[in-house]
């Protein structure tokens, strides 16, 4: 399940990024945890609608359409995971546009 919740995190950043825009991947210990942080440079996301994004078949089209044929499932499955495992998931819109999305 970690694999695949890794799998729809970079599959989403790369769907949903600009032309010529980056991902970033990092990964951390912090207080002893392991930690993920992938971010991109993609559309501006108002801050209200980040908690749409991990609802089942949700798409900010305005602005967040996807390239290919994506349905609105990746982020819900990965809070899914997160959920199943206990975990915490962070997400916040980046200020030039973006997504950084962060598993403490």
């Amino acid at each position: 399940m970690i694999e695949r919740l890794v799998a729809n995190l970079l599959d989403n950043a790369l769907r949903h990024n600009v032309p010529g825009g980056w991902i970033k991947v990092a990964t951390a210990v912090q207080s002893g945890r392991p930690t993920l942080r992938i971010s991109n440079s993609g559309p501006v996301i108002p801050p209200d609608q980040i908690h749409r994004l991990l609802q089942p078949f949700q798409r900010l089209e305005s602005g967040r359409k996807a390239s290919g044929d994506g349905v609105g499932l990746g982020l819900s499955i990965v809070a899914a995971i997160v959920k199943a495992h206990h975990g915490t998931l962070e997400t916040r819109p980046l200020p030039d546009g973006g997504l950084e999305v962060t598993l403490p």
